[in-house]
């Protein structure tokens, strides 16, 4: 709707209407959604579903399977999202820089990885309008663009897990993360607008 909406002439700088992101928000909802190994179906009409928050993860974590069966003890394996097979060769931990969300291309700061996977999610990296307003990281209850954050990185045993969490998180505040990172022992990494940082 966001991409539709701003690929138009002369679009209104404040976004789609109101109305056209209410009937949006009514068709969201993963009760909506009948899936079984054999096929995905919508239970309502104008619905669809993107694999975007776990896509690259799975894919990463897929190739990760074939690369193990084949032998392979020590890779670093990235197909958006990046996981480790065991450590470097050099038996130091892989070191994987952490984009600084205000300058894309530039490291903010470098993590170790071992047998474990990294993903990142933030706004910044899809942009719809031209002032920088409205990104791709959507609040499911209102329709509305997300800034809580401007990027989360997050660190799991799997990058199906980190990818899933790093968008998750982008939507959820500190406290409530703080709690999921320590139920299931990943650590996450928030970049706030500020330049500030904060690692849980």
């Amino acid at each position: 709707m966001y991409a539709d909406h701003f690929s138009q002439p002369g679009a209104d700088p404040a976004g789609p209407p109101t109305a056209a992101i209410a009937a949006a928000v009514a068709r969201i909802g993963h009760d909506r959604v009948e899936a079984n190994p054999a096929l995905v179906r919508f239970t309502h009409p104008n619905m669809a579903i993107t694999p975007n928050g776990i896509g690259q993860g799975y894919v990463t974590d897929r190739v990760v399977e074939l690369l193990r069966r084949g032998g392979i003890e020590h890779a670093l394996v990235d197909m958006g999202e990046t996981r480790a097979i065991g450590a470097h060769p050099g038996g130091d931990p892989w070191r994987i820089g952490l984009e600084n969300p205000a300058a894309p291309g530039q490291v903010a700061e470098t993590v170790p990885l071992s047998d474990r996977a990294v993903a990142t999610s933030g706004g910044y990296g899809t942009l719809f309008d031209p002032a920088g307003r409205f990104n791709h990281i959507f609040e499911p209850q209102t329709g509305r663009t997300s800034w809580r954050y401007r990027a989360v990185s997050v660190i799991a045993p799997t990058a199906t897990m980190a990818d899933a969490l790093s968008t998750a998180f982008c939507l959820m505040p500190l406290e409530q993360t703080q709690a999921v990172a320590k139920r299931l022992g990943i650590t996450a990494h928030f970049a706030f607008a500020d330049g500030g940082r904060v690692v849980q």
